[in-house]
């Protein structure tokens, strides 16, 4: 220590003052223990929301296009769409669909609510995760007649567990849209047979949704033509620039709406519980931070017969002040990095592991996500820094001042 600056020689040593002294020690011990706790909470709160952030981004993106595109007038001819909008920049892929809804039962009084969508095989894989989604079945299967005399349908793992049924079986599909009668509106009945099995990993999905193909939806619920244009792009973050783009190519006649607007409540419900989050737990740094001032008042007041001999012996009031202020950077620089350390350390375990399971139904998720971003750890970690660093500042001015006279009148 021979080779240390004088100011950091002396902090060191009132740092890990023994015999007399050990209380002062045993408080920097605690203040940079609470500066730890405080900075490893706030590693992993903003790990989780972060991870529960992307996973239903990503989750909701695969269930779903980043885009979609209606035209006023309806949509005739879809083919013809796509090719219109697949020539747009950044649009890498383009599907037809068709919504409705439906009460689906199957057995011994077993229903359901369904929302039905009507896709093409051929194009559906390119703007969502459909294809890899299946437990069981094909997605050709809707379309090359594998359901015999009935159409055929997917159905999302949730909806047929609930329904007990399985790939072969046959469901009954009642759709508002009837057919007219001299008794007034029957509505319309259809036996479908289920091809394949989904699991997206949304439970909205899987819970309520069937996919059917373009013609036995067009029949079911009575359309003439398809809804809409799913659109998946190569930059989601650019969905809203690339709608308006599609609008100005295409015509006023087109509507586009994208990801970013259909789930904002949710994303923003997430963002401002992540602040809320990283508020409070910061509130624990800052108590920490209150430590390490109470523990530098109680070092300057055991130390200031040293202060006054130090100032007698040349030593100048800014010395004094850095030698504090040292001490007190010291001890949060030493929390900081075991509570990032650790925060980090038990985040990628909780995260490799699947430790913590929840609730499918409330969370869409089956476990907890964790994800550390550089840019949120680097923000922790300097903030936990310049917390310390500011609570040094007034023990060491009151360091700084101690008058040499003083402080030996009585000694």
């Amino acid at each position: 220590m021979t080779n240390l600056p004088f100011e950091l020689h002396i902090a060191l040593r009132y740092l890990l003052a023994k015999r007399k002294q050990a209380f002062i020690s045993v408080i920097s011990f605690i203040s940079a223990l609470g500066v730890a706790v405080g900075v490893m909470a706030l590693v992993i709160a903003l790990a989780l929301m972060t991870g529960l952030q992307q996973e239903l981004r990503n989750r909701i993106l695969g269930s779903n296009a980043h885009a979609y595109v209606w035209k006023q007038g309806g949509i005739a001819d879809y083919r013809a769409e796509i090719e219109r909008v697949r020539a747009i920049p950044h649009v890498i892929g383009a599907a037809p669909a068709i919504l409705g809804k439906g009460l689906v039962s199957a057995g011994a009084g077993s229903s359901a609510g369904i929302q039905l969508k009507g896709i093409d095989p051929a194009f559906e894989p390119q703007v969502t995760d459909i294809q890899r989604a299946l437990e069981r079945g094909t997605l050709d299967a809707l379309a090359d007649g594998t359901g015999g005399d009935k159409d055929g349908i997917l159905l999302g793992k949730d909806l047929a567990a609930t329904l007990g049924v399985s790939v072969g079986d046959s469901v009954q599909i009642l759709t508002p849209e009837g057919t007219l009668s001299p008794m007034g509106m029957i509505p319309r009945s259809r036996k479908l047979r289920v091809v394949g099995i989904f699991n997206l990993g949304l439970y909205e999905f899987d819970s309520t949704y069937g996919f059917l193909s373009l013609d036995a939806a067009r029949r079911l619920l009575n359309k003439d033509g398809v809804d809409y244009i799913q659109l998946r792009l190569d930059d989601i973050y650019a969905a809203p620039a690339i709608g308006r783009t599609i609008i100005e190519r295409l015509g006023r006649n087109y509507i586009v709406n994208d990801w970013t607007e259909t789930n904002r409540p949710l994303f923003s419900a997430l963002w401002l519980e992540k602040m809320a989050i990283s508020i409070t737990i910061g509130l624990i740094v800052m108590v920490a931070a209150l430590q390490i001032v109470a523990s530098l008042i109680l070092l300057v007041m055991e130390k200031h017969r040293d202060i006054a001999i130090l100032k007698t012996m040349g030593a100048s009031a800014r010395s004094v002040m850095i030698v504090f202020m040292t001490q007190g950077l010291i001890i949060g620089l030493v929390g900081t990095v075991v509570g990032a350390s650790a925060g980090y350390a038990a985040a990628t375990l909780l995260d490799r592991y699947k430790l913590i399971h929840v609730p499918t139904d409330v969370y869409q998720v089956s476990y907890m996500p964790f994800t550390v971003l550089p840019f949120d750890f680097i923000v922790v970690v300097v903030s936990a820094i310049a917390v310390c660093f500011v609570a040094t500042i007034y023990p060491s001015r009151q360091a700084a001042r101690l008058d040499p006279a003083q402080a030996l009148r009585y000694e």
